[in-house]
This record gives C-alpha cells, structure tokens and sequence, in this order.
C-alpha cells in the first residue's frame, strides 16, 4: 500500500483543491506551493458553493470531481454563498466524501472556532499569518508537508 501511496505522488495524481475568496491570497497560495517544489495539479474555487458543486458533481459545472482520484482541500472559512464550515460540514456527512483531506486555512484564528472545526472532522486547521513573509513561509512548509502527506482515493482504494 505504500508504494501505491508514493507512486501516487510521485505521478502527481493527488489533486490539490484551493477554495478561498481572496484572489490575492489564492495567488500567494498557489505560487507558494509550487515554490516548494509541489506540481500536482491545483484547482481554485471562488467559494464554498463551487467546491461543494465540483465535489458533488452537480450537472453543468465547468469541472466535476473523478471518481477513484485523490484530493486534497484548502478551505477558507469566511467566504461568499456556502462557508467553509458548511463546506466541511457537509463533505464530513457526504458517505461519498468523509474520507477526503481538508485543512482549513484561515485567519480566523478563534479557539471556538478551531475545535468546532476539529469536532467536524478537518484534518488540520492552519491560521494564515497577517505578515507577509511568516505566510509565504508558512506556504513553503505547507508545500513539502503536502508533497508527502497520504491521501486516500475517493470512492476507491489507494
């Protein structure tokens, strides 16, 4: 199972899913996480309603989710139309999606908030620093956790 796991990785087949409001963040994000030296694919979302309409493959959006692929989500919580505790919420409750990775990548950095996150089942919750330079490290770090964290196929087997 391991080596499926690397090869995984090393093909790049782990999806990296960004669903933040905030273009300037989202750019930051991106270019960061490639600077790390991570290439696996990335896709954007706007807002919770787009990465909940890609995960559950709602008819008519542009992209819809594969099925027996791995993903990974960086969700923001305050966002337009669906937040990103609904959005966690709901991928947790959705048989089809519980097992998808999602870290909340915030600045809320409310302990309330944390925990609840935590009880709803995200797999890590990092708060985006205010300072520009502490938040591209931290993205760097975030870019090398990623290239070798697990993540299990969803609605298959790894």
């Amino acid at each position: 199972m391991f080596q499926k796991i690397m090869e995984k990785l090393a093909k790049n087949e782990v999806t990296i899913l960004i669903a933040e409001d905030d273009d300037g963040h989202a750019e930051l994000i991106i270019d960061n996480l490639r600077e790390a030296g991570l290439t696996n694919r990335i896709v954007r979302f706007c807002d919770g309603q787009e990465v909940l309409d890609f995960l559950t493959r709602v008819p008519g959006t542009a992209e819809v989710r594969q099925s027996n692929m791995a993903y990974l989500l960086l969700l923001d919580i305050r966002m337009p139309r669906v937040d990103g505790v609904e959005v966690l919420r709901r991928i947790k409750d959705d048989s089809a999606l519980h097992n998808l990775p999602v870290i909340m990548l915030t600045t809320t950095d409310d302990p309330r908030e944390v925990q609840h996150c935590y009880e709803l089942g995200c797999s890590c919750y990092i708060t985006k620093p205010v300072d520009y330079d502490r938040f591209s490290e931290m993205l760097n770090r975030l870019g090398l956790f990623l290239m070798v964290v697990q993540v299990p196929d969803i609605n298959g087997k790894v």
